[in-house]
């Protein structure tokens, strides 16, 4: 009997431990990411660079139930400083393994996966290549769709972004509806004197000037 209490003791040490480090971990990383983030807001990419490559370091150390989370949001936000940074080869493969991480994690279907498709059609579409963006926009709209419901402010976002690629490539007629869907969107769930709003009359008039209304 004394020999099982003190293995259970051993166990329970040992759990407890496993625990402090994983509270430990967290406790490093948040603060990192928090900081890249902030400093990505301001302008100072090399810096978040830095910041923000540590924070994954830290990520891809952690062992405990959140360890694919924190890798992902930290290669998401790598790549984001990268992509402001003009520095797209860089951005690419971090995007393209946070998507494959969330997709193993969470599947397919996963609001996180759409996030992740939204981010890397973004960054084709900066560099102008359409035809890689469309699919990987057109796959997070059904996600958000089909999740979140067709009225929530998340899948104005990527009508909006779909529409932007639309009109971009002069396919101003099958723009128009998305602009208009994602108007009506953001006109019901956030109110009409939301900034969000004005973003999208604003792409809306855009496109009637480009189309010579």
């Amino acid at each position: 009997m004394k020999r099982t209490t003190t293995m259970l003791l051993v166990l329970l040490y040992l759990v407890f431990c496993a625990g402090l480090t994983v509270a430990a971990q967290e406790i490093q990383w948040k603060p990192l990411n928090d900081e890249a983030l902030s400093l990505y807001h301001k302008g100072l990419y090399d810096r978040a660079v830095v910041v923000a490559t540590n924070a994954l370091q830290i990520a891809e150390q952690e062992t405990g139930s959140n360890h694919l989370y924190y890798v992902a949001d930290s290669l998401n936000n790598l790549a984001l400083v990268y992509k402001a940074q003009g520095q797209y080869a860089a951005a690419e493969p971090l995007y393209k393994r946070a998507l494959a991480i969330d997709e193993k994690a969470v599947g397919p279907d996963h609001p996180a996966v759409a996030t992740d498709l939204n981010n890397l059609a973004v960054l084709y579409y900066s560099q102008g290549q359409y035809a890689a963006a469309e699919p990987l926009l057109r796959r997070a709209l059904a996600i958000r769709d089909k999740v979140l419901g067709p009225d929530h402010p998340d899948v104005a976002a990527n009508v909006n972004n779909l529409a932007a690629l639309y009109k971009a490539q002069g396919q101003y007629a099958a723009a128009e509806p998305l602009y208009k869907r994602a108007l009506a969107i953001r006109e019901k769930a956030l109110g009409q004197d939301h900034p969000y709003v004005a973003q999208s009359l604003n792409n809306l008039a855009a496109l009637y000037y480009y189309e010579g209304q």
